[in-house]
């Protein structure tokens, strides 16, 4: 999992740390992820929406796709299919996707960065390894956020940001022992790339064995932690957690995460997401790719797609070739 690193965490600035006088957020409830398979077959780790956590508001859905190592034709992925009403926000730690849009957007997702597409009134995409990887197999590791939009937002334009591993806001915690990069919102007075029409914060941290990392939070903001490997504690508390389980933290000004002595996976650090935003409090109708307030607003975000409102895919896409030539 190597994302964006730096060679010595102890040039970067650090998160302030939260003073006495701060209220530090309870952990509300530890879930743990479901599997199933999504795309053209591949599998996918979903914290929400499930049985445990039905809604995340501002957030729809999680999905962390690996870590995996693929045999040479085995790696697959999400072909042409549509969105609306929702922003996805997919980041890679491993490999390479490449990702094409109805709008000419699109682009190749490497070790690091961020594509962040939102599909507002509608928009086709798809989402494929890169042929090299498909070629010759090797590790992948990803996670694909769905963000939700307020009504006034669901038929924005869509757009396309493409946040490379270097643009990402680099910091640690206050006693160096955790890299934090911050993809988009604010931690601590730092402020991420990601432009959002819906307030959020989220990061990728990665905590030394025995580390600590405690950070103001937004107060208004919801609050998660998402282990993506190893194991650790969340909270004053220090209640467990470990790979592929969710905490939801209450209200508070900081929230606090912790590394287990003894790591067992391949970076040897506790690899954590932090993420929350600004609750919508609208009703969600989803079906499929589509997020709305109302079933007649899914009807005719059915009938648009149908009818091609929501784009082509572009030629160049239409006809198959043979990989490798």
């Amino acid at each position: 999992m190597p994302a964006i690193t730096v060679p010595d965490i102890m040039v970067l600035p650090r998160l302030p740390r939260p003073t006495d006088s701060t209220r530090e957020r309870k952990v509300s409830s530890i879930s743990t992820a479901h599997q199933q398979r999504e795309g053209a077959g591949f599998e996918v780790r979903r914290p929400f929406p499930s049985m445990d956590l039905r809604s995340a508001d501002p957030f729809i859905l999680l999905d962390q796709m690996g870590p995996v190592a693929y045999e040479p034709y085995e790696a697959k992925g999400a072909p042409w299919h549509p969105h609306r009403g929702f922003e996805t926000v997919t980041y890679v730690m491993d490999g390479t996707m490449v990702h094409h849009d109805s709008n000419g957007g699109g682009g190749v997702i490497s070790e690091g960065d961020t594509q962040w597409m939102t599909a507002g009134s509608g928009i086709l995409h798809d989402e494929l390894p890169a042929e090299e990887l498909v070629i010759a197999g090797g590790w992948f590791h990803g996670i694909q956020l769905w963000v939700n939009l307020p009504r006034a937002q669901k038929m924005a334009a869509p757009r396309y940001q493409d946040l490379r591993g270097s643009e990402l806001t680099l910091v640690s915690s206050h006693d160096g022992g955790a890299l934090v990069r911050i993809i988009a919102g604010e931690m601590g007075g730092f402020e991420g790339p990601g432009s959002t029409y819906t307030p959020i914060a989220y990061a990728h941290a990665s905590l030394a064995p025995g580390s600590q990392l405690e950070t103001p939070w937004p107060q208004r903001f919801t609050a998660m932690a998402y282990v993506l490997s190893g194991s650790g504690t969340v909270g004053a508390e220090r209640r467990a957690i470990s790979e592929g389980q969710l905490a939801v933290f209450g209200p508070g000004d900081s929230i606090t995460v912790a590394a287990d002595a003894l790591q067992h996976n391949r970076t040897g650090d506790l690899e954590v997401l932090l993420l929350g935003g600004l609750p919508i409090k609208e009703p969600v109708v989803q079906y499929g790719p589509f997020v709305m307030n109302t079933r007649a607003e899914i009807i005719q975000a059915m009938a648009d797609y149908q009818a091609g409102r929501m784009g082509n895919i572009p030629a160049e896409h239409l006809a198959g070739r043979r990989l490798g030539e």
